[in-house]
Protein backbone atom coordinates (compact mmCIF):
# COMPACT_ATOMS: atom_id res chain seq x y z
CA UNK A 1 0.00 0.00 0.00
CA UNK A 2 2.88 2.74 1.14
CA UNK A 3 4.07 1.58 -2.33
CA UNK A 4 1.04 2.66 -4.52
CA UNK A 5 0.95 5.88 -2.49
CA UNK A 6 4.34 6.31 -3.39
CA UNK A 7 3.58 5.97 -7.07
CA UNK A 8 0.42 7.97 -7.04
CA UNK A 9 2.75 11.44 -5.25
CA UNK A 10 4.80 10.95 -8.39
CA UNK A 11 1.91 10.70 -10.55
CA UNK A 12 0.79 14.18 -9.12
CA UNK A 13 4.25 16.16 -9.46
CA UNK A 14 4.57 14.69 -13.17
CA UNK A 15 1.33 15.89 -13.49
CA UNK A 16 2.24 19.48 -12.00
CA UNK A 17 5.28 19.57 -14.07
CA UNK A 18 3.38 19.31 -16.95
CA UNK A 19 1.52 21.68 -16.09
CA UNK A 20 4.21 24.31 -15.13
CA UNK A 21 6.06 23.40 -17.72
CA UNK A 22 7.37 26.86 -19.77
CA UNK A 23 6.18 28.47 -22.61
CA UNK A 24 8.99 27.27 -25.20
CA UNK A 25 5.87 24.97 -26.66
CA UNK A 26 4.04 28.14 -28.22
CA UNK A 27 -0.10 27.75 -29.11
CA UNK A 28 0.09 23.82 -28.95
CA UNK A 29 0.63 24.09 -24.91
CA UNK A 30 -2.97 24.46 -24.38
CA UNK A 31 -3.53 20.84 -26.23
CA UNK A 32 -1.16 19.29 -24.97
CA UNK A 33 -1.13 20.06 -21.10
CA UNK A 34 -5.42 20.12 -21.97
CA UNK A 35 -7.48 18.88 -19.04
CA UNK A 36 -8.47 15.59 -21.20
CA UNK A 37 -4.66 14.73 -21.67
CA UNK A 38 -3.72 15.44 -18.36
CA UNK A 39 -6.53 12.99 -17.25
CA UNK A 40 -5.48 10.19 -20.09
CA UNK A 41 -1.78 10.48 -18.81
CA UNK A 42 -2.93 10.04 -15.03
CA UNK A 43 -5.20 6.88 -16.24
CA UNK A 44 -2.56 5.35 -17.93
CA UNK A 45 -0.37 5.95 -15.36
CA UNK A 46 -1.92 4.44 -12.29
CA UNK A 47 -2.91 1.60 -15.01
CA UNK A 48 0.91 0.98 -15.23
CA UNK A 49 0.85 0.83 -11.35
CA UNK A 50 -2.12 -1.72 -11.28
CA UNK A 51 -0.80 -4.06 -13.77
CA UNK A 52 -3.14 -3.26 -16.36
CA UNK A 53 -1.21 -2.89 -20.02
CA UNK A 54 -4.26 -2.96 -21.87
CA UNK A 55 -5.79 -0.18 -20.30
CA UNK A 56 -2.26 1.65 -19.76
CA UNK A 57 -2.29 1.49 -23.86
CA UNK A 58 -6.26 2.61 -23.71
CA UNK A 59 -5.24 5.72 -22.11
CA UNK A 60 -1.69 6.53 -22.91
CA UNK A 61 -2.18 5.69 -26.66
CA UNK A 62 -4.91 8.61 -26.66
CA UNK A 63 -2.25 11.26 -25.93
CA UNK A 64 0.57 10.98 -28.04
CA UNK A 65 1.45 14.33 -28.13
CA UNK A 66 3.57 14.57 -25.19
CA UNK A 67 6.09 12.40 -27.19
CA UNK A 68 7.86 15.11 -27.83
CA UNK A 69 8.25 16.91 -24.59
CA UNK A 70 7.15 14.29 -22.01
CA UNK A 71 10.30 11.56 -21.68
CA UNK A 72 8.34 9.68 -18.99
CA UNK A 73 5.43 8.73 -21.14
CA UNK A 74 7.57 7.75 -24.30
CA UNK A 75 9.22 5.26 -21.94
CA UNK A 76 6.11 3.98 -20.37
CA UNK A 77 4.24 3.93 -23.95
CA UNK A 78 6.62 1.64 -25.56
CA UNK A 79 7.12 -0.57 -22.52
CA UNK A 80 3.79 -1.16 -22.96
CA UNK A 81 3.35 -1.76 -26.53
CA UNK A 82 5.87 -4.44 -26.09
CA UNK A 83 3.96 -5.73 -23.30
CA UNK A 84 1.21 -6.48 -25.63
CA UNK A 85 3.53 -7.92 -28.59
CA UNK A 86 2.56 -4.98 -30.91
CA UNK A 87 5.66 -4.78 -31.96
CA UNK A 88 5.24 -3.13 -35.02
CA UNK A 89 3.88 -0.16 -33.36
CA UNK A 90 7.07 -0.22 -30.96
CA UNK A 91 9.26 -0.03 -33.65
CA UNK A 92 7.85 2.93 -35.17
CA UNK A 93 7.35 4.98 -31.99
CA UNK A 94 10.57 4.13 -31.41
CA UNK A 95 11.60 5.64 -34.92
CA UNK A 96 9.15 8.65 -34.49
CA UNK A 97 11.05 9.98 -30.84
CA UNK A 98 14.60 8.82 -31.84
CA UNK A 99 17.10 11.85 -31.42
CA UNK A 100 21.10 11.06 -31.67
CA UNK A 101 21.23 13.97 -29.41
CA UNK A 102 19.29 12.53 -26.71
CA UNK A 103 19.57 8.94 -24.82
CA UNK A 104 16.65 6.56 -24.96
CA UNK A 105 17.68 3.18 -23.86
CA UNK A 106 14.04 1.83 -24.54
CA UNK A 107 14.24 3.09 -28.28
CA UNK A 108 17.71 2.37 -29.30
CA UNK A 109 17.03 -1.41 -27.93
CA UNK A 110 14.18 -1.89 -30.24
CA UNK A 111 15.49 0.54 -33.05
CA UNK A 112 18.42 -1.80 -32.86
CA UNK A 113 16.69 -4.56 -32.64
CA UNK A 114 14.33 -4.21 -35.61
CA UNK A 115 17.60 -3.38 -37.76
CA UNK A 116 18.96 -6.84 -36.43
CA UNK A 117 15.80 -8.88 -37.57
CA UNK A 118 15.93 -7.05 -40.71
CA UNK A 119 19.80 -8.04 -41.43
CA UNK A 120 20.75 -4.82 -41.38
CA UNK A 121 23.76 -5.01 -39.11
CA UNK A 122 25.68 -1.55 -38.94
CA UNK A 123 22.83 0.20 -38.29
CA UNK A 124 21.85 -2.06 -35.65
CA UNK A 125 24.89 -1.63 -34.19
CA UNK A 126 25.02 2.27 -34.17
CA UNK A 127 22.17 1.91 -31.42
CA UNK A 128 23.85 -0.89 -29.65
CA UNK A 129 26.55 1.02 -29.05
CA UNK A 130 24.45 4.26 -27.97
CA UNK A 131 23.62 1.32 -25.23
CA UNK A 132 26.70 0.96 -23.58
CA UNK A 133 26.54 4.98 -22.98
CA UNK A 134 23.28 5.09 -21.89
CA UNK A 135 24.25 2.32 -19.56
CA UNK A 136 26.68 4.25 -17.80
CA UNK A 137 23.51 5.94 -15.79
CA UNK A 138 22.42 2.53 -14.78
CA UNK A 139 25.05 0.55 -12.38
CA UNK A 140 23.06 -2.76 -13.50
CA UNK A 141 23.88 -2.81 -17.04
CA UNK A 142 26.75 -0.45 -17.45
CA UNK A 143 28.67 -2.17 -20.42
CA UNK A 144 26.52 -5.44 -20.10
CA UNK A 145 23.76 -5.13 -22.68
CA UNK A 146 25.35 -3.20 -25.21
CA UNK A 147 28.28 -5.53 -25.55
CA UNK A 148 25.97 -8.46 -25.42
CA UNK A 149 24.01 -7.53 -28.56
CA UNK A 150 27.13 -6.22 -30.56
CA UNK A 151 28.73 -9.19 -30.20
CA UNK A 152 25.83 -11.16 -31.67
CA UNK A 153 25.98 -8.13 -34.51
CA UNK A 154 29.55 -9.18 -34.95
CA UNK A 155 28.71 -12.46 -35.40
CA UNK A 156 26.10 -12.30 -37.92
CA UNK A 157 28.19 -10.69 -39.90
CA UNK A 158 30.67 -13.34 -39.76
CA UNK A 159 33.07 -11.39 -38.01
CA UNK A 160 33.88 -13.86 -35.02
CA UNK A 161 37.31 -12.21 -33.78
CA UNK A 162 35.07 -9.24 -33.16
CA UNK A 163 32.34 -11.13 -31.40
CA UNK A 164 34.52 -12.37 -28.85
CA UNK A 165 36.07 -9.09 -28.30
CA UNK A 166 32.47 -7.51 -27.47
CA UNK A 167 31.41 -10.28 -24.98
CA UNK A 168 35.39 -10.05 -23.17
CA UNK A 169 34.36 -6.45 -22.95
CA UNK A 170 31.58 -7.43 -20.76
CA UNK A 171 32.51 -6.54 -17.12
CA UNK A 172 33.42 -8.61 -14.81
CA UNK A 173 30.41 -8.67 -12.24
CA UNK A 174 28.49 -10.43 -14.88
CA UNK A 175 31.03 -13.24 -15.59
CA UNK A 176 28.54 -16.17 -15.85
CA UNK A 177 26.50 -14.35 -18.19
CA UNK A 178 30.07 -13.57 -19.80
CA UNK A 179 30.82 -17.67 -19.33
CA UNK A 180 27.04 -18.53 -20.93
CA UNK A 181 27.81 -16.35 -24.08
CA UNK A 182 31.10 -18.05 -24.79
CA UNK A 183 29.43 -21.01 -24.39
CA UNK A 184 27.20 -20.03 -27.01
CA UNK A 185 29.81 -18.09 -29.36
CA UNK A 186 31.65 -21.80 -29.57
CA UNK A 187 28.73 -23.32 -29.92
CA UNK A 188 27.46 -20.72 -33.13
CA UNK A 189 31.29 -21.00 -34.42
CA UNK A 190 31.23 -25.09 -34.14
CA UNK A 191 34.11 -25.33 -31.92
CA UNK A 192 35.75 -28.43 -30.86
CA UNK A 193 35.54 -26.17 -27.26
CA UNK A 194 31.76 -26.37 -27.28
CA UNK A 195 30.67 -29.58 -25.20
CA UNK A 196 33.53 -28.43 -22.59
CA UNK A 197 32.26 -24.81 -22.33
CA UNK A 198 28.96 -25.99 -21.64
CA UNK A 199 30.01 -28.78 -19.07
CA UNK A 200 31.81 -26.20 -17.21
CA UNK A 201 28.74 -24.07 -16.83
CA UNK A 202 26.55 -27.23 -15.69
CA UNK A 203 29.25 -27.82 -13.20
CA UNK A 204 29.95 -24.19 -11.90
CA UNK A 205 28.81 -25.06 -7.96
CA UNK A 206 28.65 -21.53 -7.55
CA UNK A 207 25.07 -20.74 -9.51
CA UNK A 208 22.36 -23.05 -10.69
CA UNK A 209 23.02 -23.44 -14.27
CA UNK A 210 20.63 -26.85 -14.59
CA UNK A 211 19.03 -25.24 -16.97
CA UNK A 212 22.08 -25.25 -19.72
CA UNK A 213 22.11 -29.24 -19.35
CA UNK A 214 19.06 -28.71 -22.13
CA UNK A 215 21.58 -26.56 -24.52
CA UNK A 216 24.46 -29.12 -23.85
CA UNK A 217 21.86 -32.00 -24.89
CA UNK A 218 20.67 -30.02 -27.84
CA UNK A 219 24.56 -29.28 -29.32
CA UNK A 220 25.26 -33.09 -28.90
CA UNK A 221 21.95 -34.42 -30.72
CA UNK A 222 22.75 -31.76 -33.34
CA UNK A 223 26.38 -33.43 -33.75
CA UNK A 224 24.30 -36.75 -33.97
CA UNK A 225 25.40 -38.32 -30.12
CA UNK A 226 22.61 -39.54 -29.11
CA UNK A 227 23.61 -41.68 -26.39
CA UNK A 228 25.79 -39.06 -24.66
CA UNK A 229 23.05 -36.38 -24.58
CA UNK A 230 20.89 -39.67 -23.11
CA UNK A 231 23.67 -39.85 -20.50
CA UNK A 232 23.50 -36.25 -19.76
CA UNK A 233 19.69 -35.83 -18.94
CA UNK A 234 20.93 -39.66 -17.37
CA UNK A 235 22.68 -37.36 -14.78
CA UNK A 236 20.50 -34.29 -14.68
CA UNK A 237 17.29 -35.91 -13.84
CA UNK A 238 19.02 -37.70 -10.40
CA UNK A 239 20.02 -34.06 -9.71
CA UNK A 240 17.58 -31.79 -10.43
CA UNK A 241 14.00 -33.61 -10.03
CA UNK A 242 11.90 -30.67 -10.33
CA UNK A 243 13.63 -29.43 -13.74
CA UNK A 244 10.77 -29.26 -16.16
CA UNK A 245 12.98 -28.83 -19.23
CA UNK A 246 14.61 -31.64 -18.59
CA UNK A 247 11.82 -33.76 -17.72
CA UNK A 248 10.40 -33.39 -21.00
CA UNK A 249 13.64 -33.76 -22.76
CA UNK A 250 13.70 -37.16 -20.86
CA UNK A 251 10.26 -37.88 -22.51
CA UNK A 252 11.28 -36.69 -25.90
CA UNK A 253 14.85 -38.97 -26.00
CA UNK A 254 12.95 -41.82 -24.23
CA UNK A 255 10.44 -41.43 -27.34
CA UNK A 256 13.34 -40.91 -29.92
CA UNK A 257 11.62 -37.43 -30.93
CA UNK A 258 14.73 -35.53 -30.98
CA UNK A 259 13.46 -33.18 -33.10
CA UNK A 260 11.44 -31.97 -30.56
CA UNK A 261 14.76 -30.44 -28.83
CA UNK A 262 16.27 -29.36 -31.14
CA UNK A 263 13.06 -27.49 -32.80
CA UNK A 264 13.34 -25.05 -29.69
CA UNK A 265 16.67 -24.08 -29.92
CA UNK A 266 19.75 -23.23 -32.43
CA UNK A 267 22.83 -22.27 -31.26
CA UNK A 268 23.49 -21.33 -34.58
CA UNK A 269 20.84 -18.69 -35.01
CA UNK A 270 22.13 -15.43 -33.68
CA UNK A 271 18.57 -14.65 -32.84
CA UNK A 272 18.08 -18.11 -30.54
CA UNK A 273 20.44 -16.93 -28.25
CA UNK A 274 19.87 -13.76 -28.04
CA UNK A 275 16.15 -14.47 -26.89
CA UNK A 276 18.21 -16.48 -24.66
CA UNK A 277 19.82 -13.68 -23.10
CA UNK A 278 16.60 -11.80 -22.83
CA UNK A 279 15.02 -14.49 -21.33
CA UNK A 280 18.14 -14.62 -18.81
CA UNK A 281 16.76 -10.53 -18.14
CA UNK A 282 13.15 -11.48 -17.67
CA UNK A 283 13.94 -13.51 -15.03
CA UNK A 284 15.84 -11.48 -13.16
CA UNK A 285 13.36 -8.86 -12.67
CA UNK A 286 10.60 -11.68 -12.08
CA UNK A 287 13.23 -12.74 -8.92
CA UNK A 288 13.16 -9.34 -8.10
CA UNK A 289 9.23 -8.81 -8.37
CA UNK A 290 9.13 -6.23 -11.48
CA UNK A 291 6.83 -8.36 -13.33
CA UNK A 292 6.43 -5.71 -16.06
CA UNK A 293 10.16 -5.17 -17.29
CA UNK A 294 10.38 -8.89 -16.93
CA UNK A 295 7.46 -9.69 -19.20
CA UNK A 296 9.04 -6.21 -20.88
CA UNK A 297 12.02 -8.52 -21.82
CA UNK A 298 10.45 -11.71 -22.32
CA UNK A 299 8.40 -10.40 -24.78
CA UNK A 300 11.46 -9.02 -26.97
CA UNK A 301 13.09 -13.31 -26.37
CA UNK A 302 9.79 -14.75 -27.61
CA UNK A 303 9.43 -12.32 -30.78
CA UNK A 304 13.14 -13.54 -31.58
CA UNK A 305 12.23 -16.95 -30.33
CA UNK A 306 8.69 -17.89 -30.82
CA UNK A 307 9.77 -22.00 -31.08
CA UNK A 308 10.93 -21.72 -27.71
CA UNK A 309 7.43 -22.33 -26.05
CA UNK A 310 8.67 -23.33 -22.61
CA UNK A 311 9.91 -19.98 -21.94
CA UNK A 312 6.15 -19.04 -22.28
CA UNK A 313 6.20 -20.79 -18.62
CA UNK A 314 8.33 -17.77 -16.94
CA UNK A 315 5.04 -15.23 -18.89
CA UNK A 316 2.40 -17.23 -17.46
CA UNK A 317 3.97 -17.18 -13.48
CA UNK A 318 4.18 -13.54 -13.50
CA UNK A 319 0.65 -13.39 -14.91
CA UNK A 320 -0.20 -15.17 -11.73
CA UNK A 321 1.76 -13.37 -9.61
CA UNK A 322 -0.04 -10.26 -11.37
CA UNK A 323 -3.05 -11.38 -10.51
CA UNK A 324 -4.05 -11.65 -14.03
CA UNK A 325 -5.57 -15.00 -13.92
CA UNK A 326 -7.72 -15.46 -17.04
CA UNK A 327 -4.32 -14.77 -19.09
CA UNK A 328 -1.96 -16.81 -17.07
CA UNK A 329 -4.46 -20.38 -17.13
CA UNK A 330 -5.05 -19.36 -21.10
CA UNK A 331 -0.70 -19.58 -20.59
CA UNK A 332 -0.50 -22.61 -19.04
CA UNK A 333 -2.91 -24.45 -20.77
CA UNK A 334 -1.23 -23.33 -24.07
CA UNK A 335 2.18 -25.27 -23.04
CA UNK A 336 0.23 -28.13 -22.73
CA UNK A 337 1.40 -29.07 -26.28
CA UNK A 338 5.03 -29.22 -25.59
CA UNK A 339 4.73 -32.69 -23.92
CA UNK A 340 3.34 -34.25 -21.09
CA UNK A 341 5.83 -33.19 -18.07
CA UNK A 342 4.39 -29.67 -19.09
CA UNK A 343 0.64 -30.99 -19.27
CA UNK A 344 0.73 -32.30 -16.06
CA UNK A 345 3.02 -29.24 -14.78
CA UNK A 346 0.26 -27.10 -16.09
CA UNK A 347 -2.63 -29.25 -15.13
CA UNK A 348 -1.22 -28.45 -11.45
CA UNK A 349 -0.75 -24.60 -12.08
CA UNK A 350 -4.39 -24.45 -13.81
CA UNK A 351 -5.60 -26.15 -10.01
CA UNK A 352 -3.55 -23.46 -8.27
CA UNK A 353 -5.36 -21.04 -10.21
CA UNK A 354 -8.80 -22.46 -9.73
CA UNK A 355 -8.00 -22.28 -6.09
CA UNK A 356 -8.19 -18.75 -5.86
CA UNK A 357 -10.54 -17.94 -8.36
CA UNK A 358 -13.52 -20.55 -7.54
CA UNK A 359 -12.94 -22.93 -4.75
CA UNK A 360 -11.58 -25.95 -3.20
CA UNK A 361 -13.92 -28.83 -4.71
CA UNK A 362 -13.51 -27.10 -8.28
CA UNK A 363 -9.86 -27.47 -7.82
CA UNK A 364 -9.05 -30.82 -6.83
CA UNK A 365 -11.98 -32.16 -9.42
CA UNK A 366 -9.87 -30.28 -12.34
CA UNK A 367 -6.83 -32.05 -10.98
CA UNK A 368 -8.02 -35.24 -10.65
CA UNK A 369 -9.72 -35.00 -14.21
CA UNK A 370 -6.26 -34.23 -15.55
CA UNK A 371 -4.65 -37.42 -13.40
CA UNK A 372 -7.16 -39.50 -14.97
CA UNK A 373 -6.10 -38.69 -18.60
CA UNK A 374 -2.63 -39.85 -17.67
CA UNK A 375 -1.03 -42.68 -19.93
CA UNK A 376 2.07 -43.70 -17.96
CA UNK A 377 1.34 -42.65 -14.27
CA UNK A 378 4.82 -42.83 -12.85
CA UNK A 379 5.87 -42.41 -8.73
CA UNK A 380 6.68 -38.45 -9.33
CA UNK A 381 2.74 -38.11 -10.65
CA UNK A 382 1.72 -39.48 -7.83
CA UNK A 383 3.80 -37.98 -5.37
CA UNK A 384 3.02 -34.56 -7.05
CA UNK A 385 -1.04 -35.37 -6.49
CA UNK A 386 -0.26 -36.41 -3.09
CA UNK A 387 1.17 -32.83 -2.49
CA UNK A 388 -1.50 -31.26 -3.90
CA UNK A 389 -4.42 -33.22 -1.75
CA UNK A 390 -1.54 -32.88 1.61
CA UNK A 391 -1.49 -28.61 0.46
CA UNK A 392 -5.11 -28.57 0.67
CA UNK A 393 -5.81 -30.59 3.86
CA UNK A 394 -6.98 -33.69 2.24
CA UNK A 395 -4.74 -35.55 4.57
CA UNK A 396 -6.61 -39.39 3.52
CA UNK A 397 -5.58 -39.13 0.06
CA UNK A 398 -2.33 -37.61 0.28
CA UNK A 399 -1.34 -40.87 2.47
CA UNK A 400 -3.48 -42.94 -0.17
CA UNK A 401 -0.89 -41.74 -3.23
CA UNK A 402 2.16 -41.12 -1.52
CA UNK A 403 1.68 -44.99 -0.39
CA UNK A 404 1.48 -45.23 -4.55
CA UNK A 405 4.44 -43.24 -4.74
CA UNK A 406 6.40 -45.60 -2.47
CA UNK A 407 5.56 -49.00 -3.86
CA UNK A 408 6.81 -47.31 -7.38
CA UNK A 409 10.30 -45.49 -6.55
CA UNK A 410 13.44 -47.06 -5.66
CA UNK A 411 14.50 -46.84 -1.96
CA UNK A 412 17.83 -45.21 -3.48
CA UNK A 413 16.47 -42.21 -5.03
CA UNK A 414 16.21 -39.03 -3.54
CA UNK A 415 13.09 -38.60 -3.63
CA UNK A 416 12.00 -41.76 -1.52
CA UNK A 417 12.63 -39.57 2.47
CA UNK A 418 11.00 -36.50 1.13
CA UNK A 419 8.04 -38.98 0.30
CA UNK A 420 8.45 -40.73 3.85
CA UNK A 421 8.33 -36.98 5.95
CA UNK A 422 5.70 -35.85 3.47
CA UNK A 423 3.61 -39.29 4.24
CA UNK A 424 4.70 -38.83 8.00
CA UNK A 425 3.45 -35.28 8.37
CA UNK A 426 0.24 -36.62 7.18
CA UNK A 427 -0.44 -39.21 9.66
CA UNK A 428 0.47 -36.85 11.99
CA UNK A 429 -2.25 -34.55 10.69
CA UNK A 430 -4.87 -37.02 11.15
CA UNK A 431 -3.55 -37.92 14.83
CA UNK A 432 -2.11 -41.55 13.61
CA UNK A 433 0.85 -41.28 15.78
CA UNK A 434 2.57 -44.29 15.18
CA UNK A 435 2.57 -44.44 11.84
CA UNK A 436 3.87 -40.84 11.10
CA UNK A 437 6.82 -41.42 13.70
CA UNK A 438 8.00 -44.31 12.33
CA UNK A 439 7.94 -42.64 8.67
CA UNK A 440 9.81 -40.17 9.86
CA UNK A 441 12.26 -41.58 11.61
CA UNK A 442 12.99 -43.96 8.54
CA UNK A 443 13.22 -40.70 6.73
CA UNK A 444 16.05 -39.23 9.26
CA UNK A 445 17.84 -42.79 9.19
CA UNK A 446 18.11 -42.39 5.21
CA UNK A 447 18.52 -38.56 5.07
CA UNK A 448 19.93 -37.89 8.22
CA UNK A 449 20.59 -34.02 7.73
CA UNK A 450 17.44 -32.98 6.41
CA UNK A 451 16.62 -29.47 8.88
CA UNK A 452 13.13 -29.45 8.87
CA UNK A 453 12.21 -33.08 9.25
CA UNK A 454 14.28 -33.30 11.92
CA UNK A 455 12.74 -30.29 13.69
CA UNK A 456 9.07 -31.74 12.73
CA UNK A 457 9.82 -35.17 14.67
CA UNK A 458 11.57 -33.66 17.70
CA UNK A 459 9.03 -31.02 18.37
CA UNK A 460 6.74 -33.45 18.08
CA UNK A 461 8.46 -35.52 20.67
CA UNK A 462 8.97 -32.26 22.77
CA UNK A 463 5.01 -31.29 22.70
CA UNK A 464 4.05 -35.21 23.79
CA UNK A 465 6.70 -35.00 26.85
CA UNK A 466 8.98 -38.03 25.36
CA UNK A 467 12.10 -38.85 23.91
CA UNK A 468 13.55 -35.24 25.11
CA UNK A 469 17.16 -35.67 25.74
CA UNK A 470 16.91 -37.03 21.75
CA UNK A 471 14.69 -34.33 20.64
CA UNK A 472 17.13 -31.41 21.98
CA UNK A 473 19.82 -33.32 20.14
CA UNK A 474 17.92 -33.44 17.04
CA UNK A 475 17.00 -29.99 17.64
CA UNK A 476 20.75 -28.81 18.19
CA UNK A 477 21.78 -30.21 14.89
CA UNK A 478 19.09 -29.07 13.18
CA UNK A 479 19.96 -25.33 14.50
CA UNK A 480 23.12 -26.08 13.46
CA UNK A 481 21.81 -26.83 9.61
CA UNK A 482 19.67 -24.33 9.18
CA UNK A 483 20.58 -21.44 11.23
CA UNK A 484 18.55 -18.65 11.82
CA UNK A 485 15.35 -20.55 11.00
CA UNK A 486 13.20 -18.82 13.70
CA UNK A 487 10.60 -22.15 13.61
CA UNK A 488 13.92 -24.38 14.28
CA UNK A 489 15.08 -21.80 17.17
CA UNK A 490 11.92 -22.23 18.82
CA UNK A 491 11.48 -25.64 18.68
CA UNK A 492 15.34 -25.87 20.35
CA UNK A 493 14.07 -23.22 22.82
CA UNK A 494 10.82 -25.35 23.93
CA UNK A 495 13.18 -28.47 24.06
CA UNK A 496 14.97 -26.62 26.83
CA UNK A 497 11.87 -25.88 28.76
CA UNK A 498 10.77 -28.88 28.35
CA UNK A 499 13.79 -30.29 30.26
CA UNK A 500 13.21 -27.47 32.77
CA UNK A 501 16.10 -25.81 31.27
CA UNK A 502 14.38 -21.70 31.61
CA UNK A 503 17.63 -20.08 31.30
CA UNK A 504 18.22 -21.50 28.04
CA UNK A 505 15.44 -21.54 26.84
CA UNK A 506 14.67 -18.02 27.21
CA UNK A 507 17.58 -17.46 25.39
CA UNK A 508 16.69 -19.58 22.26
CA UNK A 509 13.21 -18.25 22.29
CA UNK A 510 13.71 -14.67 22.28
CA UNK A 511 16.09 -15.38 19.47
CA UNK A 512 12.95 -17.01 17.70
CA UNK A 513 10.88 -14.22 18.83
CA UNK A 514 13.44 -11.55 17.09
CA UNK A 515 13.41 -13.94 13.81
CA UNK A 516 9.55 -14.37 13.82
CA UNK A 517 7.75 -11.31 15.71
CA UNK A 518 4.37 -12.22 14.11
CA UNK A 519 3.78 -15.60 15.23
CA UNK A 520 1.81 -15.59 18.15
CA UNK A 521 3.22 -19.43 19.07
CA UNK A 522 6.24 -18.73 19.04
CA UNK A 523 5.50 -15.57 21.65
CA UNK A 524 3.38 -17.50 23.79
CA UNK A 525 6.23 -20.10 24.00
CA UNK A 526 8.44 -17.07 25.44
CA UNK A 527 5.98 -15.53 27.60
CA UNK A 528 5.75 -19.18 29.17
CA UNK A 529 9.78 -19.07 29.86
CA UNK A 530 9.86 -15.35 30.78
CA UNK A 531 6.74 -16.42 33.63
CA UNK A 532 9.12 -19.24 34.57
CA UNK A 533 11.93 -17.55 35.26
CA UNK A 534 9.82 -15.00 37.49
CA UNK A 535 9.72 -12.51 34.85
CA UNK A 536 5.99 -11.92 35.03
CA UNK A 537 5.44 -8.04 34.43
CA UNK A 538 7.40 -9.17 30.68
CA UNK A 539 5.68 -12.44 30.51
CA UNK A 540 2.35 -10.48 30.01
CA UNK A 541 3.02 -8.24 28.18
CA UNK A 542 4.07 -11.13 25.86
CA UNK A 543 0.48 -12.93 26.56
CA UNK A 544 -1.03 -9.43 26.05
CA UNK A 545 0.56 -8.93 22.49
CA UNK A 546 -0.19 -12.09 21.24
CA UNK A 547 -3.88 -11.52 21.39
CA UNK A 548 -3.09 -8.86 19.33
CA UNK A 549 -2.30 -10.17 16.31
CA UNK A 550 -4.20 -11.46 13.23
CA UNK A 551 -3.12 -15.34 12.75
CA UNK A 552 -3.30 -16.19 16.66
CA UNK A 553 -6.35 -18.76 16.92
CA UNK A 554 -9.58 -18.72 19.29
CA UNK A 555 -8.12 -21.92 21.17
CA UNK A 556 -4.72 -20.28 22.03
CA UNK A 557 -6.85 -17.23 22.71
CA UNK A 558 -8.29 -18.80 25.27
CA UNK A 559 -5.49 -20.36 27.29
CA UNK A 560 -3.62 -17.28 27.00
CA UNK A 561 -6.89 -15.32 28.62
CA UNK A 562 -6.40 -17.97 31.43
CA UNK A 563 -2.70 -17.27 31.99
CA UNK A 564 -3.62 -13.86 32.10
CA UNK A 565 -6.12 -14.59 34.96
CA UNK A 566 -4.42 -17.02 36.98
CA UNK A 567 -0.67 -16.70 35.46
CA UNK A 568 1.07 -20.31 34.61
CA UNK A 569 -0.74 -23.25 35.99
CA UNK A 570 -0.20 -25.62 33.51
CA UNK A 571 3.51 -26.81 33.13
CA UNK A 572 4.84 -28.78 29.61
Amino acid sequence: MKSFIKNIYLIFFLILSLLFVTGAFGKDKKIKYSKHNISNYFSGITSINLDSPNNTFKYLNKVQSLKSTHSNYNIQYLRTLIILEKFQQAFDFSNSVWDKNELFFEADLVMGLNYFLNKEYVKAEIHFKRLNEISRYNFLFQDFIGNVLLAWSKASNNKEKNSYEFINKIPSRYHHIKQIQKSFLHCFYDSDETENQFRKLIENENYDFSRYNFFLVDYLLSKQEIKKGQKVINISRKEYTSNLLIKEMNNFISGKKTKEITNFFDCQNPKDVLAEFFYILANLYSNEKDFQLSNFYLNISLLLNNKFIPNKALLAENYYYQKKYKTSKNLYKSLKSIGPAYSWYSARTVATILLDTKNKKKSISSLEKEFNLLTNVDFEHLYELANFYKDNEYFEKSIKYYSLALKKIKKDHNLFPKILDRRGSSYERLGEWKKAEKDLIESIKISPDEPYVLNYLAYAWVEKGMNLDKALDMLKRATKLQKDDGYIIDSLGWAYYAKKNYVDAEKFLQKAVELKPLDPVINDHYADALWMLKKDIQARYFWKYVLTLDTVDQKLKEKIDSKLIFGLVEKL
